[in-house]
């Protein structure tokens, strides 16, 4: 199996099924877990370096942070239902506890942070949702923590591509410094499928092809992005969910498309 695709693993007692660290993708910002609670279960978090995008992404759950009750957030029965998630912001060295109301699944989204502050709700008003492409490259796009929101350098994003459809297309990648044309931010595809059987595939890889996996890709599992191009696409009858988690050293989604097929999008 390819070591850019990650599988769900049975949960450990704070109920993880993924834990992508750093260390473990052998890069240096994006941290990701997958957390899934049976009713009544209690996880917390406390990471003393590292800033944190919370998300109830099904189910509820009641979460206090740095002593503040911040109240019952979630409420999807699936990540496909068209409403928001539950979403928190914590600063580095916030600590967190997240009581299931129900069963919930979490994702826990990390990157270096430094800065001070107070722990924050996110609100499902700003979280913008927009149709992307066109034709069979139509997607539902719901930014969770863009760039108009404060972070230090979090980006995180869920997207819906249809079955048979394509997305994060025309092959892009975003793994140089380089700006005003592109910046560098790692990234994790976290996928679901709907029929939860389906599978769906995606494809990394590089201008010289130093990197090049084509990954079939099931319900639950992450694939990581270190660099290159990152196209997926969706089988017809399984639709597709994924949940994007990005970082680098500038907080900024600037982007290049494949050369090769940059043409889609001019047409």
């Amino acid at each position: 199996m390819s070591r850019l695709r990650i599988r769900p693993s049975q949960p450990d007692d704070q109920g993880r099924i993924i834990n992508i660290t750093p260390a473990s993708a052998g890069w240096r910002y994006v941290g990701f877990e997958v957390r899934r609670l049976t009713k009544g279960q209690r996880t917390t978090i406390h990471l003393l370096a590292r800033e944190t995008c919370l998300l109830i992404l099904t189910g509820t759950a009641g979460v206090t942070a740095d002593g503040s009750d911040l109240g019952t957030l979630g409420g999807r029965r699936s990540v496909f239902d068209d409403i928001a998630p539950g979403g928190i912001y914590l600063p580095a060295a916030t600590p967190c506890t997240v009581v299931a109301q129900d069963n919930c699944e979490l994702a826990v989204c990390t990157a270096p942070g430094s800065q001070p502050g107070r722990a924050r709700t996110l609100k499902p008003e700003c979280m913008a949702v927009e149709t992307r492409g066109q034709g069979t490259n139509t997607r539902r796009v719901r930014t969770i923590l863009p760039e108009t929101e404060p972070a230090e350098s979090l980006l995180v994003t869920e997207v819906i591509t249809p079955g048979g459809h394509w997305s994060s297309y025309p092959p892009h990648r975003h793994d140089e410094n380089a700006e005003p044309r592109q910046t560098a931010l790692e990234e994790t595809y976290y996928h679901r499928l709907n029929p939860p059987q389906g599978f769906a595939f995606q494809r990394v890889y590089t201008d010289d092809r130093s990197l090049d996996e084509t990954m079939s890709v099931e319900d639950g599992d992450v694939v990581l992005v270190p660099r290159g191009y990152h196209p997926v696409g969706a089988p017809h009858g399984y639709d597709l969910y994924y949940l994007n988690v990005m970082a680098g050293p500038v907080r900024k989604w600037i982007f290049h498309n494949d050369p090769a097929h940059a043409w889609i999008v001019k047409r």
